[in-house]
């Protein structure tokens, strides 16, 4: 019986070993398994971040201040913008974005473009990839024409020559004189030329000096923008149906437009825009025409330099969706700073004019006039009438036996220019 009851305990002793090394692994297993979730949910968050290696940003909300087209976008399209722009100026492939709208980043790269005129190594084109998915991003890789040593011996070559175009201009000149300088600069500078190599950036306006209107647009911008003037980028059509480019300036905190392409002769000579014409009075119109040659630089049109939206949308049209401030005031355009601007004709005014002109032995007379009503009632008088009274005036009081004036008549832009000759 004794023996019995022995092997009866040793049998309880061990259950319950058995049960208790059970339990042991119960809770370490338990232990274990909640220590491989943690060690995997880290995992996955340090993977989810390696995925997705957004642009990193240095440049400041401050930098961009200026910036027309940044200015418009909402808080949101923002850091993309800055994201595209850091990636861009490091020439980086692959741009990776917050933005779940390949359409949209597109479209912001675009409004970039227009806002950083020094970019000469892209323009614009692009190919942008969404990535659906719990954190949905754009992928953004640029098309670059130039890698970064080449591009930054360019931008040598550009500050260089920027530099000593600045040279001359007055250290006390005002916005209206900054603007002016700038567009007188480049139109005395450049030639129009369709064939121009990198003539959609500056490169070709500053080194090579011939470019069409991207870059003659491009470079008024960067100039302005180094003298503190505010300048951005406009694009639309002309009226002929042409795609086309164009400043927005500001000028004694009033907005203004600005085209330089257009205030230079060669391109309105290769547009087919000149309209002057050769006159003799006394002579036979078989005599020399040596006359000032149309497309001359010193034939410099400043019709869209500083002028309003009635002026300006005679012969451009906006792009569409594109939103500019009002141009309401022609306070700071050329011809009216200079008293070349009639709202009104009087023809005695308009003698006295022309005869200060000569007496003064300057090349032209010019007449702006406001309307097309005012100039067709002066056309008719200055061409039937006045101009011949002012043509014996210069052959009086310079002793001449004949008198040659070359005429440019503009009805689309109601414009009247008269060159003299003195010789």
């Amino acid at each position: 019986m004794k023996r019995r009851r022995l092997r009866i305990y040793r049998k309880r002793r061990k259950k319950k070993k058995v049960i208790l090394i059970l339990a042991c692994l119960l809770l370490l297993g338990i232990v274990a398994a909640e220590r491989i979730g943690y060690i995997d949910l880290e995992q996955l968050l340090s993977d989810k971040q390696k995925d997705i290696p957004y642009q990193k940003v240095s440049v400041t909300a401050e930098d961009n201040a200026e910036k027309y087209y940044y200015q418009q976008l909402p808080a949101e399209q923002r850091q993309v913008y800055q994201e595209i722009l850091e990636g861009v100026r490091n020439h980086t492939e692959e741009i990776y974005v917050h933005d779940a709208d390949a359409d949209e980043t597109n479209q912001i790269f675009q409004k970039l473009m227009k806002d950083q005129p020094d970019i000469f190594w892209c323009d614009g084109t692009a190919t942008a990839t969404t990535h659906k998915g719990t954190e949905s991003y754009t992928v953004l890789k640029p098309k670059y024409f130039y890698t970064i040593e080449e591009s930054q011996t360019m931008q040598a070559e550009i500050t260089q020559a920027a530099e000593k175009w600045l040279a001359d201009l007055d250290s006390n000149a005002d916005d209206y004189h900054k603007i002016l300088y700038v567009y007188e600069k480049i139109v005395d500078e450049v030639d129009y030329d369709e064939n121009a190599p990198d003539n959609q950036n500056i490169y070709s306006v500053f080194v090579n000096q011939k470019s069409v209107c991207a870059g003659y647009s491009k470079a008024t911008q960067y100039l302005l923008e180094r003298l503190g003037v505010f300048c951005t980028y406009v694009t639309g059509k002309t009226t002929d149906g042409g795609s086309h480019a164009w400043n927005l300036v500001k000028c004694n905190d009033d907005y203004y437009y600005v085209d330089t392409t257009w205030g230079d002769p060669v391109f309105q000579q290769e547009e087919g825009e000149d309209t002057s014409q050769n006159a003799d009075q006394n002579t036979d119109q078989n005599s020399d025409q040596d006359a000032e040659a149309s497309g001359n630089k010193t034939n410099i049109s400043y019709d869209y330099m500083c002028c309003d939206d009635t002026q300006l949308f005679q012969t451009h049209i906006l792009e569409k969706d594109t939103q500019m401030p009002e141009c309401s005031k022609m306070d700071c355009n050329y011809y009216v700073i200079n008293g070349m601007y009639y709202t009104q004709y009087d023809a005695e005014q308009a003698l006295g004019a022309m005869n200060q002109t000569i007496w003064s032995k300057k090349s032209a007379t010019t007449f702006k006039f406001s309307d097309n009503a005012v100039y067709q009632q002066a056309h008719d008088d200055i061409f039937q009438k006045e101009l011949a009274k002012a043509a014996q005036n210069l052959a009086d009081y310079y002793g001449l036996s004949q008198v040659k004036y070359q005429y440019i008549d503009d009805p689309r832009l109601h414009k009247i220019v008269i060159f003299w000759q003195y010789s």
